[in-house]
């Protein structure tokens, strides 16, 4: 186990490694339990996207007839709107899972050779199998629309900022919700509201000249923006990308050394 107050991404890298197995089964556990009894059990994770964007297509496509500002005959609007989706569902439902992952398990906090930090990876593992079929529909999607690219190939490099910033904030926020119940309730309020405060809907060129910055280097912003461009060929960011990169480090560092000094508090607090 690494030192708790370790901020060494390749102690922290090496510990998780060490544990991939156990993180695989309870990744594997948690996917088939959430499915587990539905009529249609597994294939809910291929219809659910498709529902999706299927909606999307009609109601953005059809009804509104919307297109992606200065867009000329490039990637459907709904599309573009998918892309961003894919990265924030990811990040949204490791977040949104994260205060409840380790008081969920208070049998596993109490074993004292459990390795209690790999608990707030499950949501993100389970987030990026879902995301993963998304990604493959979104495939299928730009190959019907005659956009399919090779920048598709991108997408998991163009990931890892926001899966950093995602890991890190679920230590901080499963550590936090041992203590303080109420998080769970108050984590989906703001990553609901992060939805709408994030270039989703819209592209970050339409963000004001002042809050622009904001939106540009964050994990979040900064990956949805390098996905769009790579899929419709366009140029990187990659100065964005980077900095994004750095945030989100700084992030799961910190969040992992703060789990790691609460930990010692769990059995008592649960």
């Amino acid at each position: 186990m690494p030192d708790p107050f370790s901020v060494n991404p390749l102690a922290i890298a090496a510990d998780l490694y060490h544990q991939r197995h156990l993180l695989g089964q309870l990744v594997k556990r948690d996917v088939l339990l959430r499915y587990r009894g539905a009529y249609f059990g597994l294939l809910w994770i291929f219809l659910n996207p498709l529902i999706m964007l299927a909606i999307f297509s009609f109601v953005f496509g059809q009804i509104f007839q919307s297109r992606w500002p200065a867009q000329t005959g490039g990637i459907p609007f709904a599309l573009n709107l998918y892309c961003g989706l894919i990265a924030f569902n990811i990040f949204a439902e490791t977040v949104g899972r994260a205060p409840a992952a380790v008081r969920g398990h208070p049998s596993y906090v109490k074993k004292i050779i459990f390795p209690v930090q790999i608990l707030p990876l499950v949501p993100l593992g389970a987030a990026l199998t879902h995301g993963a079929f998304n990604l493959l529909i979104l495939g299928a999607a730009l190959a019907w629309a005659g956009h399919l690219s090779a920048g598709l190939l991108l997408i998991p490099l163009l990931l890892i900022p926001l899966l950093l910033a995602a890991l890190g904030l679920a230590w901080f926020l499963a550590a936090w919700g041992v203590f303080i119940k109420d998080m769970s309730q108050i984590v989906p309020v703001f990553v609901q509201m992060l939805m709408f405060l994030s270039p989703i809907f819209y592209p970050v060129q339409a963000v004001p000249g002042p809050l622009r910055p904001l939106f540009e280097h964050n994990p979040l912003g900064a990956v949805i923006e390098a996905m769009r461009a790579a899929l419709a060929g366009l140029g990187i960011n990659w100065t964005s990308w980077s900095i994004a990169l750095a945030v989100a480090l700084v992030i799961c560092l910190l969040g992992h050394a703060f789990f790691q000094r609460s930990r010692d508090e769990f059995a008592d607090a649960l």
